[in-house]
């Protein structure tokens, strides 16, 4: 029982300093290769580098919403959504340009005014070919198509460029139009104020079937030349006053003689037709060979 004790020691010694038993030396190059390696260990590594990429610029993104937007704990302090599809603006926003949908309405509230402000830059809204500019010395708008102002709340036409079914009238407190080239029927103003066409440069009115000017008085008041030009006739029915304060004057007569001068006298006749003279001397009247007045003068 001793030595089988001792013998079984020694074998179990030898065994555990035996760290070479059961080894077999195999080539590592043979052997079946586990993991990402070589090409695929660089795209892995690309992927990653591409998702961290992509997860700070989510961030930056989350960053700028939440301080533009203000999400809290208790949800979105600048602006609320609504079910109906009204985004409500709660605070002052900075905003360059807006896309409203399809048949948008921008308001404010009932007891508020909705105040809208251009840094230095006009405020413009525009839907296709109609423009309104809000600039800081005049206010445009500009439509192909004509514009239409109404009550929202009694739906009264205020102004409107529909010529064929509403008669042109200006806004109430709007004493003045300005147009480059105006195409109408008629114009006229109350009874009770005048009315006043003014230019800068040179006024042309035309007529297709005629030009009637009518009114209690009519005064022409002109820097340059007025014409009168007409395919039949020209009729001035009533008093014609001619202010002679602005025409050619001579303080002496000895040049109706010579060729300095060209003057002519305009003459009426009974019917009220006009005709010219040329001024020849001095105390000349409107007799002439080929009077247009025939008899009647």
């Amino acid at each position: 029982m001793r030595e089988k004790a001792v013998e079984r020691r020694n074998v179990n010694k030898e065994h555990n300093s035996n760290f070479k038993a059961g080894y077999i030396p195999i080539d590592e190059d043979r052997l079946h290769k586990t993991g990402l390696r070589g090409r695929k260990g660089n795209l892995a590594i690309c992927v990653i580098i591409l998702l961290f990429i992509l997860a700070v610029i989510n961030l930056i993104i989350t960053l700028v919403i939440w301080a533009v937007i203000r999400i809290g704990p208790n949800g979105c302090d600048s602006m609320e959504f609504h079910e109906s599809g009204l985004l409500r603006f709660k605070q002052v926003s900075d905003m360059g340009v807006i896309h409203p949908l399809y048949k948008s309405t921008v308001g404010g509230r009932r007891n508020e005014n909705l105040v809208i402000i251009g840094n230095n830059q006009p405020i413009v809204f525009q839907q296709g070919t109609t423009k309104l500019s809000v600039e800081k010395n005049k206010t445009s708008i500009t439509s192909d198509i004509g514009m239409q102002f109404f009550d929202p709340r009694t739906q009264n036409i205020l102004f409107s460029t529909d010529y064929e079914t509403h008669e042109f009238h200006l806004p109430s407190g709007v004493n003045t139009l300005n147009v480059q080239k105006a195409s109408t029927e008629r114009i006229t103003s109350n009874a009770t104020s005048d009315l006043n066409i003014k230019v800068d440069g040179r006024a042309i009115v035309r007529g297709n079937e005629g030009v009637f000017i009518m009114g209690k008085t009519i005064e022409f008041h002109m820097g340059g030349n007025m014409e009168l030009k007409a395919e039949n006739s020209i009729i001035l029915n009533g008093t014609v006053m001619v202010s002679t304060t602005r025409l050619p004057s001579s303080s002496s007569g000895d040049q109706f003689g010579t060729g300095d001068w060209v003057r002519y006298k305009l003459c009426m006749c009974a019917d009220g037709t006009l005709f010219k003279v040329q001024v020849t001397g001095q105390n000349m009247g409107c007799q002439i060979a080929d009077n247009p007045c025939g008899n009647t003068h």
